[in-house]
Order: structure tokens, then C-alpha cells, then sequence
């Protein structure tokens, strides 16, 4: 035998994880871009079909509240009936909704195809399981940050992408789904090709009251939040909307405390680092939305008629001033893996809400310079991708196995939940404070103090944070592999000995 020969076997899985986690990243990539990918263009669907903005409105409404729904439900039966067959069919279905997507002629058609992409979005909490199984301890946070990271930058491209395939004379608007109907069948042939067959099954009943009342409280919780603008925030309806999410949110607890075998653990649900997390997963993604929606509304203004702005056309917004982000997101993300591993959670939340309070602080003193536009971007999108890596890191140091893809599936629909409200408060605040003296025949302008509230609100979700990291997470926390055992209980996580790591 070879003096090598000891090393071949490492070598193998070394090669074999890598394989595995580039087609997680791909996956998971596609998933973020189905949900901004109309953002660019829904201009262009209302008059392609007619229809009025509050109709188009529910383009992007759609996607949110399928992913809201289906998230947990397929988090869970991933958990309990194989996460390669729950993934693969999960892309199937993105496949099919995208393609529903493209060919659609009437508006019913294309929300039906956006129902369908918003259910792949239970793609990311099944490959944070994989990853559980699949890569040793010591490379599963940088594994599942560089997944995470993938998510910032994948919602960045898809803004580009979308630019570009719609800029000029003419333009398609379902090009851009072609574009994800290829992306999705790239990444669906990844997944077959390249993950290996789920090892741990739990099995057992699916806890379909549990799902329906979670569903239904999402429902009732998110639409009034995307829609309130639209329908008026002191409204009957939104107000409804509002009073009926609080009760189902107890009759959903009350379900699951009554179930032999529950879709949501409460004690896992309750349990301080896991409450804590979905907390910090609403403000980082209120944060991200934020960044990319004022951003791109900012740098649009036309300077001449409202005194600030860029005159950016979408193309130039996206690529100039939204794409760096992105790929800064991508970049950090295997650092915050390499924090997280060495620092514990803990450090990386801290870091993430530093620089995101400083890059949101930035833009709110200075956003009328291109230079600070751009650095500010940069920052937020380093924040974004340290709070992405974080928060996975303490959802698997503190369930067991069999629990995972229901956890991550729930800080998932969180990330969805703060993006909804992002989108909701700054379309909002935007709205409510207009420039008054304007010429004639000229639409109304948001006021540009609305751009820096919008900007010092984003500082105090990052500052908030903070605070969720240093009172929610008291002692550092490295990553590590819990018991495996399906009926093991969470308990908080102690910090893992691991070969040259310091002391966080």
C-alpha cells in the first residue's frame, strides 16, 4: 500500500462535500432569485396585461405567502420522508411554475406559476439538513454559510439579470422567467446528479392540522402586512387581517401542544437561541429589503425635478449600485462560515449588526454621492451575509437531527416575514412623505427625508441585532454536531472544543 493511500479516503469525501454543497449553493441561489426577480419588472407585467397595480401587486404577494405556507410543511416531511426526494420534487415543482410562469398570458395564470416558484423556497431549510449530514462538524459552518451567502447574492443577481434581459425597446418581461426556468432545471439536474440519498428518516405521521393552522396564521399575518399599503394600514381589512393572525396563532399553539406528533416542537420553538434567531432572521431581512429597495428607489430620483437622486435607469441601479452588494455577500459569506466556526454565532451576529448599523448610518448621512452609495452597499451586503451564516449555525447546535429542516424552515419564513415588512415600511414611508411643489403633469416624488428615515430605521434593526446576540445568546457558542438521536430534546448548546480556536 501507498504512503498515500491512508490519505485517499479523505481526500474522497473532501471532494465529495464539495460536490454536494456547490449544487446546495445552486440550489439555494435559485430560490433567492424567484423572490425579487419581478421586482424590476412589474411595470412592464401591468401593461403587458392589463391590469392595475394593485393586481400586479400580488406578483410578488403570492410568492410570500406560498413560501409561507409550504415552507415548514416540506421542511418537515423532508425530515421525516428523505430530503433528496422532498428536494428534488420541491424543484420539480419550481421547474413546472416557472415555465406556467413564462407562458403565461392573463394575470390568474401568472400568480398561479409565482405560487408554485414560492414553494421552492422550503428548497433552503431541506439543504441546511443535508449539509448536516453530509460534511463533517469542523467544514459545516463554512458549508452552511457559504448556502446562506448565496441567498443575498442570488436576490442581487436575479435584480440584474432581470435588467438586463428587460433594458431597451420592446423589452419581454418573460424572458426573465425563461431565465429562471433555466436556472431552476440547472440546478434540479445539480441536486439529482451531485446529492447523495437521504440517510436519516424519521418517518411517522404528518401533522396536517398543525400545517393548516401555521398556514393560516402565516396567511392571515403577511398579507395585510404586503397589502397594507395598498388597502390602508387603519383599514377593515388590514386590521382584520391582523386581530384573525393573532387567533390562530393560538389555536395553532394550542394544535400543537394537543398533537402526539406535532409539526413545530414548542419546546424547540420556545427555546432561547432558536427564538432568538428567528428574531434576528425578521431584521436581517427587514435590513436587506431595505438596502435593495431604497437603494434602487433612491438612485432613480430624478435629480433635476426632486433636488437629489441619480437618474439611474433599473439596469444602472441594479448593476452599478445593488450588484456590488451582492457579490460582497457572496465573498463574506465563507468568512462568516470561518467566524462562526472560531467565534461562535454569537460573534458573527455581533459583527453582522456593526456593520450593518454602520452601512445604514452611512447611507443615512451621506446618499448623495455615488462613492457612498456603493461603499455603504458594500457594508450592508458583508452585514447580510454574517447574519445569514449565523443564524443557521445556532438553529443546528440547539435541535437534533430530526428536527432541523422544520427549524431552519421556520428562521426561513422569519427572513421572509422581515423582507415583507422591509418592503411594506418602506413602500410606505416613501409614500407618505411626498415633495410638495412640483411641475405640473409631473407624478409624485418621495421627499428625500423619507430615503434618510428609511435608512436610520435600517440602522436600528441592525442595532437590535445586537441586542437579540448579546442577551439571547449569553454564552459563546461554536458550531457542532448534537445528538443524533431522534428523540433527543434541545438544550442549549455547549461551546465545542475545537483544534486552535480561541476563545470567544
Amino acid at each position: 500500500m501507498s504512503p498515500q493511500s491512508p490519505a485517499a479516503p479523505a481526500a474522497g469525501r473532501s471532494r465529495n462535500e464539495t460536490v454536494v454543497v456547490f449544487a446546495l449553493s445552486l440550489a439555494a441561489m435559485v430560490v433567492s432569485m424567484m423572490q425579487t426577480l419581478p421586482v424590476p419588472i412589474l411595470g412592464l407585467i401591468r401593461s403587458d396585461l392589463g391590469t392595475t397595480t394593485a393586481g400586479v401587486s400580488w406578483v410578488t404577494t403570492a410568492t410570500l405567502l406560498s413560501a409561507a405556507v409550504f415552507t415548514p410543511l416540506l421542511g418537515r416531511f423532508g425530515d421525516q420522508h428523505g430530503k433528496k426526494p422532498t428536494l428534488v420534487a420541491v424543484l420539480g415543482v419550481m421547474v413546472a411554475g416557472s415555465v406556467i410562469a413564462a407562458l403565461a398570458n392573463s394575470l390568474p395564470l401568472l400568480i398561479l406559476g409565482r405560487v408554485l416558484q414560492g414553494a421552492a423556497t422550503a428548497i433552503f431549510p431541506l439543504a441546511l439538513s443535508v449539509l448536516r449530514e453530509e460534511v463533517r462538524p469542523q467544514k459545516l459552518p463554512g458549508a452552511m454559510a457559504l448556502v446562506s451567502g448565496t441567498l443575498a447574492f442570488g436576490s442581487g443577481l436575479a435584480l440584474v439579470a432581470t435588467g438586463l434581459l428587460t433594458s431597451g425597446d420592446g423589452a419581454d418581461y418573460r424572458n426573465a422567467f425563461w431565465m429562471a426556468t433555466g436556472f431552476a432545471v440547472l440546478a434540479l439536474v445539480a441536486v439529482v446528479a451531485l446529492v447523495p440519498a437521504t440517510r436519516h428518516k424519521t418517518g411517522g405521521r404528518t401533522d396536517f392540522l398543525g400545517a393548516l393552522t401555521l398556514g393560516l396564521t402565516l396567511l392571515l399575518l403577511l398579507l395585510p402586512i404586503s397589502q397594507g399599503n395598498e388597502w390602508g394600514w387603519t383599514s377593515g381589512r388590514t386590521l382584520g387581517s391582523f386581530a384573525g393572525a393573532a387567533v390562530m396563532a393560538a389555536v395553532w399553539v394550542f394544535t400543537e401542544l394537543k398533537v402526539r406528533e406535532p409539526l413545530v416542537d414548542m419546546r424547540m420553538f420556545a427555546h432561547r437561541p432558536v427564538l432568538m434567531a428567528n428574531l434576528a432572521g425578521v431584521l436581517v431581512g427587514f435590513g436587506m429589503f431595505a438596502n435593495f429597495l431604497g437603494v434602487s428607489y433612491l438612485v432613480q430620483m430624478p435629480e433635476a425635478v426632486a433636488g437629489y437622486g441619480f437618474d439611474a435607469s433599473i439596469l444602472r441601479a441594479s448593476v452599478q449600485f445593488l450588484l456590488p452588494g451582492a457579490i460582497v455577500s457572496l465573498l463574506a459569506s465563507p468568512v462568516g462560515g470561518q467566524i462562526v466556526r472560531h467565534r461562535g454565532p454569537r460573534t458573527a451576529l455581533a459583527l453582522a449588526a456593526a456593520l450593518g448599523a454602520a452601512g445604514f448610518g452611512w447611507l443615512a448621512l451621506d446618499h448623495g454621492h455615488t462613492l457612498s452609495v456603493i461603499g455603504a452597499g458594500l457594508v450592508v451586503g458583508a452585514a447580510v451575509s454574517f447574519g445569514y451564516a449565523a443564524m443557521p449555525a445556532v438553529i443546528m447546535a440547539s435541535v437534533p437531527h430530526h428536527q432541523s429542516g422544520i427549524a431552519n424552515g421556520i428562521n426561513s419564513i422569519s427572513r421572509s416575514t422581515g423582507s415583507a415588512i422591509g418592503s411594506a415600511v418602506v413602500t410606505t414611508i416613501l409614500a407618505s412623505q411626498t415633495i410638495e411643489h412640483l411641475p405640473a403633469g409631473v407624478p409624485p416624488l418621495p421627499a428625500e427625508s423619507g430615503f434618510t428615515l428609511t435608512f436610520v430605521i435600517g440602522a436600528v434593526a441592525f442595532a437590535l441585532v445586537a441586542l437579540i446576540g448579546r442577551l439571547g445568546l449569553r454564552r459563546p457558542q461554536r458550531m457542532h454536531t448534537v445528538a443524533s438521536d431522534p428523540a433527543a430534546s434541545p438544550a442549549p448548546a455547549e461551546p465545542a472544543k475545537a483544534p486552535a480556536a480561541t476563545t470567544a
